[in-house]
Order: C-alpha cells, then sequence, then structure tokens
C-alpha cells in the first residue's frame, strides 16, 4: 500500500521533462494567446504614457489587481476616445507574453468608456481643472465685431453645417468666408480644431490670406462620444488663447461641450452662429 502511494505521487524530479527557457516562454505564450483569442476588460486607468513612438502604455486596475496594456501607433490612430487616468472603460484586445521580460500584457485595439457616467465624470474633472486655471473667466471674453469683413469658420468643408452657415450668411449680410477644413470626430478631431485656430490667428494682418474679423467653429449634432474631439484639452486652450474673438457652434442646443466655455460667445446651433456673427 505505501509503495502504491509512492508511484501514484508522480515521476521523480529527474523524470520531468526538460524545457530551455525560451522553450517554457514560448509554451506559455501559445497556451495565453490561444486561451484569451480576444477579450473584453473592465477597469480603471491607471498611469498613461505616451511616448514620441506614438504607442500608448497604460494599466488596467481593479482593486485586487493590474493588468499592462498597450495600444499601437495605429490603434491608438482609430480609437474614438483616448483613455485617461482615472477613467472607468471596457478594453477590448488580445492577451499576450513578452517573454524577453516574462510579462504578459493586453493589446488593447479599442477603448470605451464605461458607460456613459464615466465619460461624464472625466469631463467634469477636466472643466473644474480648467475652470480653475481661469480659462472660462468672463473677463477674459471678447466682444464679437458688430460687422466683420471676413469670418474664419473651421468645420468640415462638406456636410449641413457648412452649408448652413453660407446660406444664412448669404440671407443676412454676404460676408467673405474663409473655410479651414477640419475632421470634426474620431482621433483627428482635436489636434485639427487646434491648428486650425492657431492657424487663423497666425495669419499676419493685411497679408496674401486675409485674417478673419471672427471666427466660428462649427460641427452638426451627435453622441457624447462623437462630440469629444471638443472637450479636449488643446482645443480649450486654443479657444482661450484665441486673439480673434470666437463664436462656439458645436452640437444641438442642448449640446455642452467644453470649447463652449473657453469661447467668447456661445451659439446653440451652427445656423445660430452665422446670425450671431453679422447684423
Amino acid at each position: 500500500m505505501d509503495l502504491f502511494e509512492e508511484e501514484a505521487a508522480g515521476p521523480a524530479p529527474g523524470n520531468s521533462p526538460e524545457f530551455t527557457v525560451s522553450e517554457l516562454s514560448g509554451a506559455v505564450k501559445r497556451v495565453i494567446e490561444g486561451e484569451f483569442g480576444l477579450v473584453r476588460v473592465r477597469g480603471e486607468v491607471g498611469r498613461v504614457s505616451r511616448p514620441s513612438s506614438g504607442h500608448l502604455y497604460f494599466d488596467l486596475k481593479d482593486d485586487r489587481a493590474v493588468l499592462a496594456a498597450i495600444s499601437w501607433k495605429g490603434q491608438v490612430a482609430r480609437m474614438q476616445v483616448r483613455p485617461e487616468e482615472g477613467m472607468e472603460v471596457v478594453a477590448t484586445g488580445r492577451m499576450t507574453t513578452f517573454p524577453g521580460q516574462s510579462k504578459y500584457q493586453l493589446i488593447v485595439e479599442d477603448v470605451a468608456p464605461a458607460g456613459a457616467g464615466a465619460l461624464m465624470a472625466m469631463l467634469e474633472k477636466r472643466r473644474a481643472a480648467l475652470q480653475a486655471e481661469g480659462l472660462f473667466d468672463p473677463a477674459r471674453k471678447q466682444k464679437i465685431p458688430f460687422l466683420p469683413e471676413v469670418i474664419g469658420v473651421v468645420t468640415s468643408p462638406s456636410g449641413a453645417v457648412i452649408r448652413d452657415i453660407l446660406h444664412r450668411l448669404r440671407d443676412r449680410f454676404p460676408r467673405r468666408v474663409l473655410i479651414w477644413p477640419v475632421a470634426v470626430q474620431g482621433q483627428a478631431c482635436a489636434p485639427e480644431v487646434a491648428a486650425a485656430i492657431r492657424g487663423f490667428n497666425a495669419l499676419a494682418p493685411g497679408g496674401p490670406i486675409p485674417r478673419p474679423d471672427v471666427i466660428i467653429v462649427a460641427r452638426g449634432g451627435g453622441s457624447l462620444e462623437d462630440l469629444w474631439g471638443f472637450n479636449e484639452e488643446i482645443v480649450v486652450r486654443a479657444a482661450a488663447d484665441s486673439r480673434i474673438p470666437l463664436i462656439s457652434a458645436v452640437g444641438h442646443e442642448t449640446d455642452t461641450t467644453l470649447i463652449d466655455y473657453a469661447a467668447d460667445l456661445r451659439a446653440p446651433t451652427p445656423t445660430a452662429a452665422a446670425e450671431l456673427a453679422v447684423p
């Protein structure tokens, strides 16, 4: 009986299969990638790092564990909402290992806020921080000129928004209009809108391209995620820094984005922005 139990305990250590470090690491990698082909993980975003490579490194955590995550540059470019520290998200991706470091990570293909409440909480936190800096101070607001000679419009060059603005301007008081085309949603939206505002401001008075007397930043309605580019800090700072009076007209009447707080005047719709720009 004693002999039977000893045999049942398994082979002696000397009879166990012998792996090289690379072989064992490769076996672990195959098991993890095979078991977790595509997963959705809910958690809070921890530290976030985006080096010059354009890749995005961040942690996903709950009260008991931390999972390292990475998104490659191309995946980051396609993200509708970029993860920020403290944000509650659902990340979709694939598990893998990096044998050279004996670590496992989630390769994140997409990130979505864990419900509208998570996105609203992050938005309120950002609004409070920018307000504390004084970017929304009423004393910073500039008056909209009564009769601008040139109106700069930052929006998508196609679609109903620019047609509505041009139509209303023609009806009320025709003015010269310069259109700076931008993406109005997605990852490219915020940097392009900020660059457009700063670009109009950089035009020299009396130069070959006329400098606008007023700027309209416009976009049609959409979901909170669709309008998110106009909540990004670079857009808010560009609007607050604008030496040219700026009218924001993003979304429908009930939509509010952070550019509205930094603008010199908020219009409830793009059409209303055209009405506010001329007598």
